[in-house]
């Protein structure tokens, strides 16, 4: 079993689709009257929160036009683990049809969480707040997205990422005068399953049961039945009804 190769990129979906929620989250600027003058797309990367609090103390000021600006939001994948409560029958095949005289198999897939971590870093209060509250409201604790697990089967189904906790911190970096970083940390689970192989078999044409009174298979049988699938409609509109 070991060494068939399979690759049906879940768990690389899971992480594009997880980044895909947050990258349309904007700050705005507000006169006394309540006009809005500004709008600013926050920015959204891969990567681990320490990489962005490195590259921002290397800049003298935070209002510079610079490369890298704050808010911006980062995110990073922390872990995969099993998930035994979610755990179904291992022998259960999923049937696609692959033309006329074959078929795609599957067998039940495995339960798997998918953690993330999302990180919030703006230079003032304010803004983290605005950044939060546009996040918070969609997980109740869960939102649902939904991914085309495997392309073979076109298995699309819905992932819950749950939200699991938030916390809140102030990070100065130099003196107190210098500048001030509000962080914000939201932790995620995204609860995926991950496929094995996908295989091939042929359709059954005939199916033959025996029926015996009695547990010695070299007993004479009693009823044989024996049946020959024939479609009730034509579903391909190919004239044929019954298997060649």
């Amino acid at each position: 079993m070991l060494g068939t190769y399979t690759y049906n990129k879940i768990i690389r979906k899971c992480v594009i689709g997880f980044g895909t929620l947050f990258n349309n989250i904007e700050v705005r600027k507000e006169n006394q009257d309540g006009t809005v003058y500004s709008r600013m797309k926050v920015p959204l990367a891969y990567g681990p929160r320490q990489k962005i609090l490195a590259r921002l103390t290397e800049q003298e000021d935070l209002n510079k036009k610079v490369a890298i600006t704050v808010p911006r939001l980062s995110f990073e994948m922390t872990g995969v683990s099993y998930d035994g409560a979610r755990k179904l029958s291992p022998i259960t095949l999923t049937l696609k049809p692959d033309g006329a005289n074959a078929i795609k198999k599957q067998y039940t897939p495995v339960p798997y969480n998918v953690d993330f971590e999302l990180n919030i870093i703006s230079k003032t209060n304010d803004e983290a707040l605005e950044i939060v509250e546009q996040i918070l409201p969609v997980f109740q604790p869960s939102y649902n997205i939904t991914l085309k697990l495997v392309d073979e089967m076109n298995d699309f189904r819905d992932v819950p990422i749950v939200l699991n906790s938030i916390s809140y911190t102030d990070d100065y970096e130099g003196n107190f005068d210098d500048r001030k970083l509000t962080l914000f940390t939201l932790t995620f689970t995204a609860k995926a399953y991950i496929f094995g192989p996908v295989g091939t078999a042929s359709p059954i044409k005939k199916a033959k049961v025996d029926y015996y009174t009695d547990v010695d298979l070299t007993a004479t049988r009693q009823v044989s039945y024996q049946v020959t699938p024939k479609a009730l409609t034509d579903q391909n509109k190919d004239g044929a009804t019954e298997l060649a």
